[in-house]
């Protein structure tokens, strides 16, 4: 009975296939029809899809991407598929829409084929598989992306004939549908645009000096351009993550932590390099060569991008990206625009740094006047200097550097604002005070201290001559001298504070200094 069986089952495939193979030639739909039934009684789909694979569907596809016994394709160039499948969906339409109309009819019984999987992507993939397998290859990331997004387009062109979402699943969840997929290795073309943008910014970023961008005579430029080559490099690899041409939207969250990567790696760049200028390990090899050579004007410049980087990562940029991920839940949206706004802090973050960087290199130069503020407590000692009557000449030349390095910067550098100006003023003033106030200090409490050790001694000795004591000296000892010196010094300080735009009264170590030095009866009034 056995053989009788399988000679009656190959017999009436064998009959059935001629029948299915004829109706389809005539689009005959009675008999197409007949022989689906039959099919799917006998439980036999596969043949049916089959013979519509390799009857119908093999011989248009083998115009479109023609190829060899040995693979290849035989005649044409290119691994493009975009132009293939628009050929593909419009032979669908023409030769194929007919059967699928057949099977997919309400209440035919003959939802159980799969025509679109089964007949025709699985000869789409054969297809490009023997003819252009390159096609496939993430080496090539922008060949590969424009194939990838045309190979999404075809499959939801095939998906427009399935009647309704749960054959939609269906069409989704067979084997070809999931092998197709398997064939676009999108990790491997994200490691590469990774490696592209990334690598972009690292050698911005590996450069021994900052790189300035200069722009036309005829004034293209603009208050809001980026001015160092870094900077624009950022701007340019954070919106990369987001082209068209380069995203890929089942990777987007490995793109948005590439753009919270990139935010990071030039946030640590400047905070490094800026805390290894104030610590002076900035030496050969170091990676930080650039905050060495930098001079206040580049570090305007630093604030001047910071600013225009921040700006625009939490605007233009973080709406472009929300509007990107607008299908996303609330909830995931919420979270993306809270990372990109705390990676625009921490550019913001820097700018106080910056500005500290500009004060240190300001204060550097103008302190080396203070030298002269030793050499005064020298000369009262070894001489017999008569009771001071005017400043010190040190006192004019205290704050000339800073003075003139405003003048340059505001001369040279456009981006400077009054806001910073105020800030970076009011900033080294304070500094230059404090060191003046530190070394002052010191030396007077010295001079006091020495002289109240030679009077303990001289009254040492007077007692043991039998000399009285009581009558006091009504000369001025040369620690007064000294401090009626620093006081005149101090007060023509501060008018050169206010000729600077500083008020002197508003800084502690001002104040400070000034009881310190003054008579008694002027430790509470700071007269300028």
């Amino acid at each position: 009975m056995e053989k009788r069986i399988q000679g009656a089952s190959l017999l009436l495939d064998a009959s059935l296939g001629h029948c299915f193979v004829d109706g389809l030639e005539h689009r005959d739909e009675n008999a197409i029809y007949n022989c689906l039934r039959a099919y799917a009684a006998i439980d036999n789909t596969s043949s049916a899809e089959e013979i519509f694979r390799t009857t119908i569907v093999a011989p248009l596809i083998q115009k479109i991407i023609p190829h060899g016994p040995s693979g290849g394709v035989v005649g044409a160039s290119g691994d493009g598929l975009e132009i293939d499948y628009q050929e593909i969906k419009k032979c669908t339409e023409k030769d194929c829409k007919f059967l699928l109309e057949i099977s997919s009819a309400e209440n035919s019984g003959l939802h159980v084929f799969d025509f679109l999987a089964n007949s025709i992507l699985k000869e789409v993939l054969s297809a490009i598989k023997k003819g252009k397998p390159g096609a496939f290859s993430p080496g090539r990331p922008t060949e590969f992306l424009i194939n990838y997004k045309s190979s999404l387009d075809f499959l939801g062109h095939l998906e427009g004939y399935c009647p309704s979402r749960s054959a939609v699943t269906k069409f989704r969840a067979e084997a070809i549908y999931v092998e197709f997929m398997k064939q676009w290795n999108v990790g491997v073309y994200f490691s590469l645009r990774f490696q592209e943008i990334a690598g972009a910014l690292d050698s911005a970023l590996a450069t021994t000096s900052l790189i300035p961008v200069h722009y036309s005579p005829s004034g293209n430029g603009s208050s809001q351009d980026l001015t160092l080559k870094q900077s624009v490099t950022l701007l340019e690899s954070l919106r990369s993550c987001w082209r068209e041409d380069v995203l890929i939207h089942s990777c987007s969250d490995k793109f948005l932590r590439l753009t919270l990567q990139l935010l990071s790696r030039f946030s640590n760049w400047l905070l490094s390099g800026l805390a290894a200028r104030k610590t002076g390990n900035t030496g050969s090899n170091s990676g930080y060569e650039w905050a060495a050579s930098a001079v206040p004007n580049d570090f305007l410049y630093i604030i001047h991008d910071i600013n225009c980087l921040a700006t625009e990562v939490c605007g233009d940029y973080l709406e472009h990206v929300l509007q990107l991920l607008s299908s996303c839940s609330a909830d995931v949206l919420d979270l993306v625009k809270q990372s990109i706004l705390q990676g625009g802090k921490s550019l913001n973050d820097l700018t106080p740094l910056a500005i500290n960087a500009i004060t240190d290199a300001l204060v550097d130069e103008a302190v080396k006047g203070l030298k002269d503020v030793k050499a005064i407590a020298t000369t009262f000692r070894m001489t017999n200097k008569p009771i001071p009557s005017r400043h010190s000449l040190y006192v004019s030349g205290l704050l000339s550097p800073l003075k003139k390095d405003f003048l340059d910067m505001e001369k040279h550098n456009p981006y400077l604002t009054r806001e910073t100006v105020k800030e970076l003023r009011h900033g080294a003033a304070t500094e230059i005070t404090g060191r003046y106030y530190d070394m002052v200090v010191e030396i007077v409490s010295v001079a006091r201290k020495t002289e109240s050790s030679l009077q303990r001694l001289k009254k040492g000795a007077q007692r043991r001559a039998g000399v009285s004591s009581d009558v006091s000296d009504p000369s001025v000892s040369d620690t007064d001298k000294l401090c009626m010196q620093y006081f005149l010094d101090i007060q023509e300080y501060g008018r050169n504070l206010s000729t600077l735009g500083v008020d002197a009264k508003e800084i502690p170590a001002y104040r400070s200094l000034w009881q310190c030095v003054a008579p008694p009866d002027r430790q509470n009034v700071i007269d300028l």
